[in-house]
């Protein structure tokens, strides 16, 4: 059963209104960190909090001279590619794998020779392992990348020879 709002009720609450508003401003003119008002059998807390300074981290900077003498980190080289072969890219990125597990002999051996469909890898992406297969008939001459270790989209994975 619904409650009916006692008659002035709109007028009450505008008062109230009025008065929260008087004392917040009371409060911020003073700045005054709380106040506390005990009317009329109504208890009013008001607490400002106010948001942290950001305190300064000093961040080391080198200077020019140990800059200059610092070597720069290098790329590994891209392996070198015979004349007449050819690779295998890896269709997307992830973690390169050259067996099922750990303990499973790798999926293909320098020097083998395979078939279309015969899975050559295995390509983890987002929890989900994807086989790359050969797509046409070819020999292994070497793997480019260890086991266990991240794979770009189009990078080089097998160095072949069809």
């Amino acid at each position: 059963m619904a409650r009916k709002a006692p008659a002035g009720g709109h007028r009450e609450n505008g008062q109230a209104l009025d008065k929260l508003k008087s004392v917040y401003e009371f409060m911020t003119r003073h700045d005054l960190e709380s106040v506390e008002l005990d009317q009329e059998g109504a208890h009013l807390k008001l607490v400002r909090r106010r948001a942290a300074a950001p305190v300064p981290v000093p961040v080391p900077m080198p200077s020019a001279a140990a800059a200059a003498a610092a070597p720069l980190p290098t790329a590994p080289a891209a392996p070198e590619i015979p004349a007449g072969g050819q690779t295998i890219k890896a269709p997307m990125m992830g973690i390169f794998y050259r067996a099922s597990s750990p303990s499973s002999p790798p999926f293909v051996k320098e020097g083998e020779s395979v078939k279309p469909g015969h899975v050559l890898c295995m390509i983890e992406a987002m929890k989900v392992f994807n086989e790359v297969k050969a797509e046409y008939p070819c020999t292994i001459l070497k793997t480019l990348l260890d086991n266990g270790k991240p794979v770009k989209s189009g990078q080089d994975l097998f160095l072949i020879q069809r």
